[in-house]
């Protein structure tokens, strides 16, 4: 086909694509920059990603649900565990749901640690922070529709999310500013106040949390 006769731009990937390629260059940047600090601080981005995981979880943790948050084996998982052990950063410890079970929690060295880390990435956060207000909104709300599409596929590991959370009414107040709801402080939420990672968050049965999520579905 002659050249002149293309339409313009016709070899340009589709928005999908072009959303999914940002993200993951956005993912390999702040991947580079965890490369570098657990590097200087004899870790590997798997132990990092731990010490992370961890902060603010002073129930602890189950190694089975740290493997799956790494989308990695429980044999990998509790290699790094017990170099972190070994290290000093995290102990285990019975878990407080279960005297049977064994839970992992961070030492004080663990959490000072956990707290550099996301101090070494805040180089992200400050970009985000740079953009206006309404920007900063809008994107949150795109990306927790993306998350909402993707927990379709049963691809997406569980979060302390306030859309998996008990405590979470969805719509309770239409037509406001802040039109959902949280049961726990009993106060209005907008939309840029939901937490991905809530440390008080309880998680709520699998149907509840499915209608709160299709608030973004």
């Amino acid at each position: 086909m002659d050249s002149k006769t293309n339409k313009p731009w016709q070899d340009t990937p589709d928005v999908s694509a072009r959303i999914i390629s940002s993200i993951g260059r956005i993912a390999s940047v702040m991947r580079s920059g965890m490369w570098e600090f657990a590097t200087a601080e004899n870790l590997n981005p798997a132990q990092a990603e731990i010490l992370q995981l961890l902060q603010g979880r002073k129930q602890g943790v189950r190694l089975s649900w740290l493997a799956s948050q790494l989308s990695i084996s429980a044999a990998s998982a509790s290699d790094s565990v017990s170099a972190l052990a070994a290290k000093g950063l995290l102990y285990k410890a019975k878990a407080e749901d279960d005297g049977r079970a064994t839970a992992l929690f961070l030492t004080d060295d663990g959490a000072a640690m956990a707290a550099r880390i996301g101090g070494a990435l805040g180089f992200a956060e400050d970009a985000a922070a740079a953009l206006p207000a309404a920007q900063q909104a809008e994107l949150l709300t795109g990306l927790f529709k993306l998350i909402a599409q993707l927990q379709k596929t049963e691809r997406f590991p569980e979060m302390r999310a306030c859309l998996s959370c008990q405590y979470f009414e969805a719509n309770r107040h239409p037509g406001k500013p802040a039109p959902h709801h949280c049961g726990l402080v009993n106060a209005p939420l907008s939309v840029a106040l939901l937490r991905i990672d809530c440390p008080e968050q309880a998680p709520a049965d699998p149907a509840t949390r499915q209608r709160n999520w299709k608030v973004f579905a």
